[in-house]
């Protein structure tokens, strides 16, 4: 059984070949994007090791995305489910409302570093589109995102945002009209130009290097997290339970990053998936429903395929989860059982925003939802002295249409 190293961060225990595990990851991609690929890797591994550009990240990441974002006891929520404790990692503090501000961040650095003045992303929900356009508005790069013309209509205040920041939003009508094919989209539109272009792959999805660098980039949630419970708690706890949604699985990489190499009977990951309506075959849960592996925008991981071996449809009334992949780290640590991932479904999201709406001043976005969710369901059996913390990385301002048809008028603090 292959196992994972100790004290090597996660995003670079892959071999020559770009695959975790011997099967995840890789670099499945067109003759025409090795030599980028290659420029990219290249670039990449002198940036994160040189102390200057170190310096710039943690200084826009203080100044401009606003670290550390709070961690929180939910006092209330605890004291009525009546079980463990239940904290939030409140990552939509960040400039922006969502933990795509931090990969954005970077994948911008780099693209000044490269000496390029354009950059292309993908989004569903939006976050990922929006804080792209964000910090390309701050770094003075021009900017195009990809999005699927059933997410534009379901996440207009994002749109909205993108537009103010000028960028570029190019509507994919293929498909699914979701995350898929705009993910699909952004890649082909950077084959043809990548000599003046950079793109930011908005999760931990892809070739490699965009599953490295997001991981990289991300991983100053976790940074954060082991200091603050340092802080409150004196020592990182002897029952912790880290809750996280997964779609691509950026936030939960990060929100994980520096726990991985603790033992799971200390530190348990639990990972969230989208389990789709309740009554729906459809779902993008392909870590917890039993996906095969398949090939999917560069890279092998668990994917949703049909009988045939095509791409599944998915359906969730979250669109940031809402991706027939996974990152191959997250195959990766199923595999090697470091953690669990099961799912939630619409149902269970909308009633866990419900819960968590009503008894804090929290107003998570669909995604963490589903996390929430899981938290609400196993905290009632768990002793007190368990710590769960649930990784809030995303505010539901993006939401806001869809709470309102689904839950009512009054669903905002």
């Amino acid at each position: 059984m292959i196992k994972i190293k100790k004290n090597i961060p996660l995003i670079d225990q892959h071999d020559r070949s770009g695959f975790w595990g011997g099967k995840f990851g890789g670099n499945f991609i067109p003759e025409t994007l090795k030599k980028p690929v290659l420029d990219l890797e290249n670039l990449f591994s002198k940036l994160r090791k040189n102390d200057n550009f170190i310096k710039e990240r943690d200084k826009h990441f203080k100044n401009w995305v606003g670290s550390p974002t709070r961690f929180i006891k939910l006092q209330n929520l605890t004291e009525h489910l009546n079980g463990a404790q239940i904290w939030a990692k409140v990552v939509s503090d960040a400039n922006g409302g969502a933990h795509k501000i931090y990969n954005a961040t970077v994948h911008c650095l780099i693209a000044k570093k490269a000496g390029k003045k354009f950059i292309v992303g993908d989004t569903g929900a939006g976050y990922a589109g929006k804080m792209l356009s964000m910090a390309a508005k701050k770094f003075g790069l021009k900017c195009k995102i990809f999005m699927g013309a059933k997410d534009i209509k379901r996440q207009k205040p994002n749109c909205d945002a993108m537009r103010k920041n000028g960028a570029e939003i190019i509507p994919v009508y293929t498909g699914s009209q979701t995350l898929v094919d705009a993910v699909s989209e952004c890649m082909r539109y950077w084959v043809s130009n990548c000599d003046t272009t950079h793109m930011c792959v908005g999760s931990t999805v892809g070739p490699n290097i965009f599953v490295k660098i997001c991981g990289w980039s991300t991983a100053q949630i976790s940074r954060e997290l082991k200091s603050q419970l340092i802080y409150n708690f004196k020592k990182i706890p002897s029952k912790l339970k880290l809750i996280n949604c997964v779609g691509g699985g950026s936030s939960a990489y990060g929100f994980w990053s520096e726990f991985i190499d603790f033992k799971k009977q200390q530190v348990e990951l639990i990972g969230v998936e989208a389990g789709g309506p309740k009554n729906s075959k459809l779902h993008a849960a392909p870590l917890s429903r039993g996906a095969k592996i398949g090939v999917l925008h560069g890279a092998a991981s668990y994917v949703c395929q049909n009988n045939e071996g095509q791409i599944k449809e998915t359906e969730s009334i979250s669109a940031g989860l809402d991706y027939p992949g996974v990152s191959p780290i997250h195959c990766f640590l199923k595999d090697t059982k470091r953690a669990r991932y099961t799912f939630a479904t619409d149902e269970d999201a909308l009633r866990a925003y419900k819960l968590v709406t009503k008894y804090e001043k929290l107003n998570p976005s669909l995604e963490p939802s589903h996390a929430f969710a899981e938290a609400i369901k196993i905290v009632p059996k768990l002793s007190k002295d368990t710590i769960c913390i649930v990784n809030s990385c995303g505010d539901a301002k993006k939401d806001r249409d869809i709470l309102k048809k689904r839950l009512g008028k009054n669903v905002f603090n």
